[in-house]
């Protein structure tokens, strides 16, 4: 039976080891399979664009360079053959298909095999839950150096699509974040360290009890309520002033309209 640290979503260890699941975590690792999945995945990334020119595409030589007796020198036909300086490559690359096809029985048993071999080197993590407010690349970086990974290849496996993690390793060189679903086993031995989220593992999402604050969060938090409780207040006071100023300005204007309209009505006359 494997195990594998546990930790808690604000990085801190729990005193228990994590027991993985017997079904995905027998402890057999068939390499044959592994390399033969990494092997197809490296193939399939290729584009095979490369090409060289024969003979045939190359512009002149259509004519003999000299006659064929007489000249003391060796025979030519062309001045693009493949021996002489400018002429054709002679079985050079064309452009071709490197797509290598592998039975999905076989990708699933490489990928279990990749699982098997990061949990018997210690090298697999177990998360109970990432859970990230916002995008922050310095969350996740400060995240994995509690975890004791930093500079390694970190692989984050999480349950389903986690859109703020995602968004948070994109700056990061050396992390990468993806759905537990969608991890194949180059991607498992791509990384240094596997990190995973517990209910990817288990298929049910575990209720996460609340870290308790720090002094700098709790600081963080009283001076984002302060400065909301001055936004509140200037509001306040600018609309008290808005509303006593009215009265005024409406007797100013009746006052400057007075006198107009005498003058007016004398005009009339």
């Amino acid at each position: 039976m494997l195990e594998a640290p546990h930790y808690s979503p604000a990085g801190s260890k729990r005193s228990g080891a994590f027991t993985l699941p017997e079904p995905l975590f027998d402890g057999t690792v068939n390499e044959p399979v592994l390399h033969q999945a990494v092997r197809a995945y490296l193939n399939n990334q290729r584009q095979g664009t490369a090409a060289t020119k024969t003979r045939s595409f190359i512009s002149g030589g259509n004519q003999k360079p000299w006659r064929q007796k007489g000249t003391g020198r060796a025979r030519q036909g062309s001045i693009r053959a493949p021996h002489w300086r400018g002429g054709g490559t002679v079985f050079g690359p064309q452009p071709r298909s490197y797509t290598t096809e592998v039975p999905k029985k076989v990708k699933q048993l490489a990928r279990k095999s990749a699982f098997n071999a990061r949990a018997r080197e210690e090298r697999l993590f177990i998360v109970e839950k990432v859970t990230f407010a916002e995008p922050k690349t310095r969350q996740l970086a400060e995240f994995v150096e509690k975890l004791g990974l930093e500079g390694r290849k970190v692989l984050l496996l999480t349950n389903g699509h986690n859109r703020n993690a995602w968004l948070s390793s994109r700056n990061l060189e050396r992390v990468h974040v993806m759905p537990y679903a969608d991890a194949s086993a180059y991607d498992l031995m791509w990384s240094d360290a596997l990190v995973v989220e517990e209910g990817a593992i288990t298929g049910v999402e575990p209720e996460v009890a609340p870290e308790p604050e720090t002094k700098a969060v709790k600081a963080g938090k009283a001076a984002k309520a302060a400065r909301v409780a001055e936004k509140a207040t200037k509001k306040t006071a600018k609309k008290a002033a808005k509303a006593a100023a009215k009265p005024a300005k409406k007797a100013a204007k009746k006052a400057a309209a007075k006198p107009a309209k005498k003058a007016a009505k004398k005009k009339g006359k």
